[in-house]
């Protein structure tokens, strides 16, 4: 039986590219698709930050290649897909975890050259890094597409609706790919998590009207990259082969209130 549970979970023989991995959900993320088998190509647009990362994994017995690439910029999303391709062969899973919110402020004064940052990180790069590992490998041979999205896709939040607008579009372009590339194998899920303490967040977990807030939810407590771990890994094993275009919520009950 346990034998059975480990090969629903187990990620041995994949090659994960994950983005957005010096720190945080990415990081997180990374090392537990390393324990769970998955060779790794990491990325951030710091070579030094995402070495760091990869040394660590190494350390614990994975094998990892780390790659400077700015994801915003289809030269450097080229090259990395070109290189996962020539370091390990195939791209059996992608998760597009890179992500940006450059201000804090109303839509009133939302400029667009931060509009222009939000959409190039949060969503073209989803969408065009998706294309790349499709045509250079999951669109004869399958795979899996994991998209980090956020609660934020779902409602209004004062200050960072932006980068909401932003989600909800990847939210779809989630159910999109899914419903395009399921013929070919293809699988497209998303995880939607709710405040996470990283530094990405720590506008919004400094902030004590937003921790006021999490203390109401059905679990009181602000979120750690730990808490997505198990989820991720659920929906990039065949544990999940029968999902795709799912937006799995993380959030400790935040949207459906107390």
């Amino acid at each position: 039986m346990k034998e059975a549970l480990d090969s629903m979970f187990t990620l041995d023989g994949k090659v994960a590219v994950i983005t957005g991995a010096s720190r945080g959900i990415g990081e997180e993320i990374a090392k537990v698709f390393s324990r769970a088998g998955a060779r790794l190509i990491i990325c951030s647009r710091k070579q030094a930050s995402v070495e760091n990362v990869a040394q660590a994994i190494r350390e614990d017995g994975g094998d990892v290649l780390a790659v400077e690439a700015n994801v915003s910029v289809q030269e450097d999303r080229t090259r990395l897909i070109d290189t996962a391709m020539a370091w390990g062969g195939r791209i059996d899973i992608l998760v597009n975890n890179a992500g940006a919110n450059p201000r804090y402020g109303g839509l009133a004064d939302l400029a667009e050259p931060e509009l222009d940052k939000v959409l190039a990180v949060n969503l073209k790069a989803g969408l065009f890094l998706s294309q790349l590992a499709y045509k250079h490998w999951m669109k004869d041979n399958g795979g899996v597409i994991l998209n980090v999205s956020s609660i934020a896709g779902f409602n209004s939040t004062k200050g960072i609706n932006g980068y909401n607008v932003v989600k909800a579009a990847l939210n779809h372009l989630t159910r999109c790919l899914a419903s395009e590339w399921g013929h070919d194998g293809v699988r497209v899920n998303a995880l939607a998590p709710g405040l996470i303490k990283t530094h990405f967040s720590r506008a919004l977990w400094e902030n004590p009207s937003f921790m006021e807030a999490i203390r109401k939810n059905p679990i009181p407590r602000l979120g750690e990259v730990g808490d997505l771990a198990g989820a991720a890994l659920f929906l990039a094993s065949d544990a999940s082969a029968f999902i795709t275009g799912h937006i799995l919520v993380v959030d400790g009950g935040t949207l459906i209130g107390t």
